[in-house]
C-alpha cells in the first residue's frame, strides 16, 4: 500500500512540474530567439541605412570594410545585394556558401526587394539546424535598389536554450526529489496505523479477541479510528466472555439441582414394581437425567476450551505417544482394530485445548457412532505449509449432505438418536481447529467389509509449525 501511494503521488508531482516547466521552457526559447532576431534586425537596419548613403554617394569602400569586419568578428555572413540578387558588397564567398544551405533565402530576399521587412523566425527547436535569415530593403527616393541580408548560424543560440532548459529541469527536479524524500516517511507514518489495524483484524479473524490496534501513532483521524475500533473490540470481547461465563456458570449451577433430582428419582426404584408402568416411566426419567448431565458437561467443556485461543507448536510424535496405547485398549475392548501410520518429524500448530483432546474426540466418535471394525490414523505433509491428520473408519458413515451439518452445534444424525452424545463434540473441534488457522473436513473413510460403501474420515488440516533455529544454525561459520 505504501508503494501504491507513492506510485500515485510521484506521477502527479511529475505532471505538475511538467505542466509548469514546459510552458516556461517554451517561453525561454522564444525569448532567446526573439532577442537574436531583434539583434540581427538592428544590425541589418543599420547596414541598410549605411548602404543607402554609400550607394547614393558612390563611396562603398568603408561599407565593404565594415561588412567584412562584421563577418570576421561574429561569423555571420552579411551582404548587400542588388535587385537581380547579385552580391554588391560583403564577403561574397561566405555569403554564397551559407545561402546554398538555406531553402527559405530566395523567398525572404524576394520579399525584401519588394520592400517588405523580414518576419521573425520561430525555428527555435534544438533539433532544427536551419539558420536565421534577416533581410532589410535599401531604398532611395521610395525606390528599393537592393537589400542587406544576414545569415546567422543559430547553433550557439540553441546551445544556450538547451543550457537554460537543463537548468529549468534541474530546478524542477529538486522539488520532485524533495517531495519523494518527504512523501516516503510521511506516507509511511500515515499508513503505519493502517497496517497495524490490518494486522490486528487478521489476528482477530483467527479468534484472538485480545488484540488491539495502535491508537497512539499516525494522523489524528486514524488514531480516532483505532480508538473506536478498540472500543468495539472491548465490547465484543466482554460480550464473548460474558457468554462463556454464563454458559459455564449456568452449567455449574444446574449440576447440583440436577444431581439432587437424579438421586431423588433413583430413590424411587425400591418402591416400583418391576413389571408395572411406573418402571418404564422411571427408566425414561433416569435416561433423560443422564442425557442432561452429559449436556451440562459438554457445555462446560465448550466454555473452557473456547476461552483458550492460543495455538502453539507441537510435535505430532509426542502427542501420539501419550494417546496411542489408550486408543488401542479402547478399540480392543470394542472388538475393533486400530492402525497408526504417521511418519516421524511432523511439527504443526496445536489448536487451543490440545491436539490430543481433538483426536480423542474423533476416535471416540469412530468407536461409538458407527459399526466400524477398523480405525486408521494417518498423517502427512499436505500441499503447502500444512500437516494433514486423518481418522478413518470402515463404519456406516454419514451421507454427503449431512457432513456439513455434522459440524454444527447440537446436530445429530437420525441414526444416532439412541446413542449417547450431545452433538457438540465435532462442532467444538472444528472451532478450535479454525482458531489455529486450520480446517476440519469430513470425507469418505475406509471401504466397508461388506462392500456396501465407505466409512467416515475426519481430516484435520493444520499449519506447519515455524522452524526454531538451533544453536548450530545461529553460530558463526568457521
Amino acid at each position: 500500500m505504501h508503494r501504491r501511494l507513492l506510485v500515485v503521488l510521484v506521477p502527479l508531482a511529475v505532471l505538475l512540474v511538467a505542466a509548469l516547466g514546459v510552458p516556461l521552457s517554451i517561453t525561454v526559447a522564444e525569448r532567446e530567439m526573439q532577442e537574436t532576431y531583434v539583434n540581427r534586425l538592428n544590425d541589418v537596419g543599420r547596414f541598410a541605412s549605411l548602404a543607402e548613403t554609400a550607394l547614393s554617394t558612390g563611396r562603398t569602400e568603408a561599407l565593404q570594410q565594415e561588412l567584412t569586419r562584421y563577418h570576421e568578428l561574429y561569423g555571420i555572413p552579411v551582404a548587400l545585394i542588388d535587385t537581380s540578387g547579385a552580391v554588391l558588397l560583403g564577403p561574397a564567398d561566405a555569403y554564397r556558401k551559407a545561402a546554398r544551405a538555406e531553402a527559405a533565402l530566395p523567398r525572404i530576399v524576394t520579399a525584401a526587394l519588394a520592400g517588405a521587412r523580414s518576419e521573425p523566425s520561430w525555428e527555435w527547436a534544438p533539433w532544427d539546424d536551419s539558420a536565421l535569415v534577416v533581410a532589410e530593403p535599401v531604398g532611395r527616393d521610395s525606390e528599393v535598389v537592393g537589400a542587406v541580408v544576414t545569415i546567422s548560424d543559430l547553433s550557439r543560440t540553441r546551445e544556450l536554450i538547451l543550457v537554460r532548459w537543463a537548468r529549468l529541469a534541474g530546478l524542477g527536479l529538486l522539488p520532485l526529489l524533495a517531495l519523494t524524500a518527504v512523501a516516503w516517511p510521511v506516507s509511511a507514518w500515515v499508513l503505519r496505523p493502517v497496517r497495524k489495524l490490518d494486522a490486528a483484524t487478521s489476528r482477530i479473524s483467527e479468534g484472538d479477541l485480545t488484540i488491539r490496534a495502535d491508537d497512539e501513532a499516525g494522523p489524528i483521524e486514524l488514531r480516532r479510528l483505532a480508538r473506536s475500533f478498540n472500543t468495539m473490540m472491548d465490547a465484543v470481547e466482554n460480550a464473548a466472555q460474558r457468554q462463556r461465563a454464563f454458559v459455564s456458570d449456568a452449567s455449574h449451577q444446574l449440576r447440583n439441582p440436577l444431581t439432587s433430582l437424579r438421586l431423588a428419582v433413583e430413590s424411587l426404584a425400591p418402591h416400583l414394581r418391576p413389571e408395572g408402568d411406573g418402571q418404564q416411566v422411571y427408566d425414561v426419567a433416569v435416561d433423560e437425567l443422564k442425557a442432561m448431565q452429559r449436556m451440562l458437561n459438554s457445555l462446560q467443556a465448550s466454555a473452557r476450551m473456547e476461552s483458550m485461543r492460543t495455538a502453539s507448536p507441537v510435535a505430532l510424535d509426542e502427542v501420539l505417544a501419550t494417546r496411542v496405547d489408550r486408543w488401542r485398549a479402547l478399540t480392543a475392548n470394542a472388538g475393533q482394530t486400530l492402525a497408526v501410520d504417521v511418519p516421524p518429524g511432523l511439527r504443526l500448530l496445536e489448536p487451543p485445548g490440545g491436539l490430543g483432546s481433538i483426536l480423542d474426540e474423533l476416535i471416540s466418535n469412530a468407536l461409538r457412532l458407527s459399526d466400524a471394525q477398523a480405525v486408521e490414523v494417518t498423517a502427512g505433509a499436505g500441499d503447502g505449509a500444512v500437516v494433514t491428520v486423518a481418522v478413518r473408519d470402515d463404519g456406516q458413515g454419514i451421507d454427503v449432505p449431512e457432513r456439513a451439518q455434522a459440524l454444527q452445534r447440537f446436530w445429530r444424525s437420525p441414526r444416532h438418536q439412541n446413542v449417547s452424545g450431545t452433538g457438540l463434540g465435532l462442532a467444538i473441534c472444528a472451532d478450535l481447529i479454525g482458531a489455529a488457522g486450520g480446517e476440519l473436513r469430513l470425507e469418505e473413510g475406509l471401504p466397508r467389509p461388506d462392500g456396501s460403501g465407505h466409512g467416515l474420515a475426519a481430516v484435520v488440516v493444520l499449519p506447519v509449525a515455524p522452524r526454531v533455529a538451533s544453536p548450530a544454525d545461529t553460530s558463526a561459520p568457521v
